[in-house]
């Protein structure tokens, strides 16, 4: 344990508990709060061990500015809301395009994120704090139980071979035969070779359809921006299986969402930009990697043409991978998916659906949405539109969207939201 820079004791749990609280690329909670006018700018070192292995509770405003000085997020993890009262919320807030519709598919699933699909229609999900879901049909309705307790922000979830892969802070667990042995699964670690830092730490499993069994799981910078220790700020290549990696991409801040093309077999992945260069800059992006060992820019330029004021270190914008889409500041594009089922129209097919979660450094806020995305194999023509929205009401949030998957039974599409803990379905019907 040690002393914050306001005296408060934070021990590692606590770090963990808070972090998985905030709003950034992976947060949880309702941005918004503010400071008094007089309190003087919160500043730490972003660029040492001790931070990143010890980070203050409230490590993501050590680069406040005059300018934004106030802008905060609230503390603490959301209770999920009522069924009731989300179904209201949903009906009376959520537009989306003619003929598309929106339900509550199950409610009371706090803090659920990354979603996959297991082999008996089973769906499963992570969670910010601890714990993993099952969510199955009870009767004909989606029942959701705890099976998997006491991990380390287990937001990363994939599925294999019958074998459930759940990601954490610092390793990959597997539970084989995961779809026969859910009321007791044997944990086994597969992979520990990510650092321990908490601070964007938390994961996302990309599923590479090209080479069944391996992920592409992102690694991020343990601070707002900083020169990122080593086997940080990367995407990389993983079998957990065979306990093997490589690194495919480098230079990503905080990316919690991607997918391959099922066009091309290559990747694509949301990244949030870095904070406190103000509320309209820099961009969230979308990344598309051509080829391994691309470089995307962080620390050294934001959005693809726009240098870090301190980080940039001489570096020019060109040399790096430019975004395939800047998406908007402070939208925190997390989980998204090329769209592959049989019911939405022609058009959407092969579309990405991405979720916003929002981002907190910013007065007026944004994201909270669903967007869609339409881009050519090759990246060069890449546009994006509002699919669902919104999930902000009075300049709060009162859901946020954080991972799709699409249904491989029916082609519907769901999305998880780790603020209202619930689980919503988009389908489509023409009507």
């Amino acid at each position: 344990m040690r002393r914050t820079r306001q005296g408060r004791i934070v021990s590692a749990l606590v770090v963990a508990a808070g972090v998985a609280g905030l709003a950034i690329g992976g947060i949880t909670l309702w941005a918004g709060g503010s400071a008094k006018a007089d309190e003087a700018l919160i500043k730490y070192n972003g660029n040492t061990r001790d931070y990143w292995e010890h980070p203050p509770s409230d490590w993501y405003m050590g680069d406040e500015t005059a300018a934004q000085h106030g802008e905060r997020p609230y503390p603490g993890q959301p209770t999920p809301t009522p069924h009731d009262e989300l179904v209201k919320l949903v009906k009376e807030n959520i537009k989306l395009p003619a003929g598309f519709h929106i339900e509550v598919w199950v409610s009371g699933v706090d803090c659920v994120r990354q979603m996959a699909w297991g082999g008996d229609g089973t769906l499963y999900a992570g969670c910010w704090t601890d714990h993993v879901f099952a969510i199955t049909n009870e009767g004909g309705k989606p029942t959701a139980k705890v099976i998997i307790k006491g991990l380390n922000m287990p937001t990363g979830i994939g599925y294999f071979n019958g074998n459930l892969y759940v990601t954490d802070v610092s390793k990959i667990y597997k539970y084989a035969d995961i779809d026969k042995t859910r009321d007791a699964p044997k944990q086994e670690v597969v992979y520990s070779d990510f650092p321990t830092y908490a601070a964007h730490g938390w994961k996302y499993m990309v599923s590479d359809s090209q080479n069944p069994g391996w992920y592409y799981i992102p690694v991020g910078p343990p601070c707002n921006v900083c020169l990122p220790p080593s086997g940080t700020a990367q995407y990389r290549h993983v079998n957990p299986d065979q306990g093997l990696s490589e690194v495919a991409a480098v230079g990503q801040r905080n990316s919690v969402g991607g997918d391959v093309d099922p066009r091309t077999g290559q990747l694509w992945f949301s990244e949030n930009a870095r904070d406190w260069m103000g509320d309209g800059i820099p961009s969230d992006k979308l990344n598309h990697l051509a080829r391994y060992g691309e470089h995307f820019g962080y620390p050294y330029c934001h959005q693809g043409d726009l240098p870090d004021p301190r980080f940039n270190m001489g570096h020019k914008c060109s040399e790096f991978t430019a975004p395939a889409l800047n998406l908007g500041p402070h939208m925190a594009p997390l989980g998204m998916k090329f769209y592959t089922g049989l019911q939405f129209p022609a058009e959407y097919r092969n579309n990405i659906f991405l979720a916003e979660h929002g981002g907190w450094n910013q007065k007026i806020h944004t994201g909270a949405r669903i967007v869609r995305i339409q881009a050519d194999p090759d990246g060069r023509s890449v546009s994006q539109e509002e699919f669902a929205a919104s999930w902000i009401k009075d300049n709060k949030y009162w859901g946020r969207p954080n991972d799709i998957i699409v249904n491989p039974m029916d082609g519907s599409m769901l999305v998880s939201d780790d603020q209202a803990g619930a689980i919503y379905r988009i389908w489509y019907d023409g009507k």
